[in-house]
């Protein structure tokens, strides 16, 4: 009886042991614009997305999982799934592939606005309107 939890033991240790490899099917990082720290990626509403979403790894299934209710980062993704960044990144260019999921890129910083023209473009509109 003694062999059952042994059993258990082994299998349990089998899945952390995955290389990272398997989990990516060999495939190359996308390039470092693609899939930023802070691109937020959320499921894609495609109906036939359903019937690939079955066939995926466990790892992009939990990406999928995620991802399903909203919006998340890159970089939540991978703190969420404890799986590197690189390997994430993958994962989702192969499910942005695959049109089950969607990426938006972050919105750009505003650049600071100068004072100077916008005092001078107030005061023209004071001397103009009279306020």
């Amino acid at each position: 009886m003694s062999d059952g939890p042994a059993q258990d033991d082994e299998l349990e240790l089998t899945s952390p042991l995955v290389p990272l490899f398997v989990i990516t099917n060999g495939r190359a990082l996308p390039p470092d614009h693609e899939y930023e720290h802070t691109t937020l990626v959320t499921a894609s509403a495609v109906e036939n997305g359903q019937a690939t979403a079955r066939t995926l790894s466990p790892e992009a299934g939990q990406v999928m999982d995620l991802v399903a209710n909203g919006f998340l980062s890159v970089a939540e993704v991978a703190g969420h799934t404890h799986l590197p960044l690189g390997v994430v990144r993958i994962l989702l260019a192969q499910l942005e592939e695959d049109s089950l999921i969607l990426a938006r890129t972050p919105i750009p910083r505003a650049e600071r606005v100068d004072r100077e023209l916008v005092s001078a473009v107030l005061e023209g509109l004071k001397n103009r309107f009279g306020a």
